[in-house]
């Protein structure tokens, strides 16, 4: 181990995280048009050389530095008196020179035009962006859905990719301030590996093909088996009939959105009690509001196992309320009361502010009992 080695060592530092080589688009197949003038620009240079160096007998560096100012005509000049054989030479090679500078630039800009240069070295900066995230969300398919849930997830501080094949992503990206996304299939193999499907959370596909919503849900719980996942990923999905969403359900997908059967919840719920209307979307929806809710698993290690609710004092200690409690094999049970048991891996529904919410997690993922139940 180096000196350099053991100072980032030493001070934990960590190179940015890289996608796998494999994954970067070529970038050498689109420079081969650009062969044919450096080689002739290369033997260009080498037959001026030669020929300044056997008519004008010029040492080799003279004969390289005419050569040079004579093939790019910038005009310098001779840098030593030159034969009228030298002269003729000079003439030939200052044609040769424009000929080659002109095929050259006409390449160029032939190859800037089909945009194949560009596209490769924006998506290859992409990936590299893409490969730092961490437990960020994969939303497939722009869509109005998606336009509204990235939206919410960039106010929660939540990363995420969007994915889309068509062209148009890249504009609707900038309109809509996708800060990274992908131009490609959802459902293939290589567009999972590119978006960093392994250090994602999950994956949102809200397209209104079924078709689609089952191929990605598919490819996604086959991509799981395939490279051994430590954890299953959140696979959220839409459906208008409820017979696709037990359908999709059924595939993989853990939570299947029907916007038929919300709008027809929310219009009775509103129509029952007006003056509730907007009750649910100033509690949960609304970025600014202090309250927040969120569902903590409870490890198997944790010291609060096959407690009763009301001995772990949750609440005086981090001023949280629990409204709920889902239990291993689904059961929920509503306001439950203090003598309920703690179970392992139990899910508790807590209410309160989002510091408050962080500190109950932390707490309820400790092994050992608590200082603070001294104090309460």
């Amino acid at each position: 181990m180096n000196l350099l080695s053991r100072i980032r060592h030493f001070i934990h530092w960590e190179s940015a995280p890289k996608p796998d080589s494999k994954l970067l688009p070529e970038l050498y197949p689109q420079l081969k048009a650009f062969r044919l003038p450096l080689i002739l620009t290369v033997l260009t240079m080498l037959v001026g050389t030669i020929g300044y160096v056997i008519i004008d007998d010029f040492s080799l560096m003279d004969a390289i530095y005419q050569t040079g100012i004579t093939f790019t005509t910038v005009g310098f000049g001779e840098i030593a008196p030159i034969s009228q054989a030298g002269r003729i030479f000079t003439i030939t090679l200052v044609i040769s020179g424009f000929a080659v500078f002109t095929s050259a630039v006409g390449i160029l800009v032939a190859e800037l035009n089909r945009g194949n240069i560009i596209a490769i070295l924006k998506e290859r900066r992409m990936l590299y962006k893409i490969a730092r995230l961490k437990k960020h969300f994969v939303v497939c398919y722009h869509n109005e859905y998606t336009i509204e849930v990235t939206k919410q997830l960039r106010e929660n501080h939540i990363p995420f990719v969007v994915i889309d094949p068509r062209a148009e992503i890249h504009e609707w990206a900038i309109e809509h301030k996708y800060p990274s996304y992908l131009q490609a299939e959802p459902h293939a193999e290589l567009t999972m590996l590119k978006a960093h499907l392994g250090s994602a959370k999950g994956l949102i596909t809200l397209s209104g093909s079924i078709p689609d919503n089952i191929a990605i849900i598919a490819s996604v719980r086959l991509f799981e088996k395939e490279h051994f996942l430590p954890r299953p990923y959140y696979v959220i999905s839409s459906a208008d009939s409820m017979s696709d969403v037990e359908k999709l359900k059924k595939l993989g997908a853990n939570t299947v959105v029907s916007p038929t059967k919300l709008t027809a919840q929310r219009v009775s719920a509103m129509a029952v009690r007006p003056d509730m209307e907007n009750l649910l979307e100033e509690f949960l929806y609304k970025s600014d509001n202090p309250l927040d809710m969120e569902e903590i698993e409870v490890p198997k290690y944790s010291w609060a196992v096959l407690k009763k609710l009301k001995e772990t004092h949750i609440r005086q200690i981090t001023n949280t309320s629990i409204v709920g409690i889902t239990k291993k094999d689904g059961k929920f049970i509503a306001m439950p009361k203090g003598d309920v048991l703690v179970t392992s891996e139990c899910k508790l529904l807590v209410i309160g502010t989002r510091n408050s919410i962080n500190i109950t997690r932390g707490l309820l993922r400790r092994r050992e009992k608590p200082k603070e139940l001294k104090f309460v």
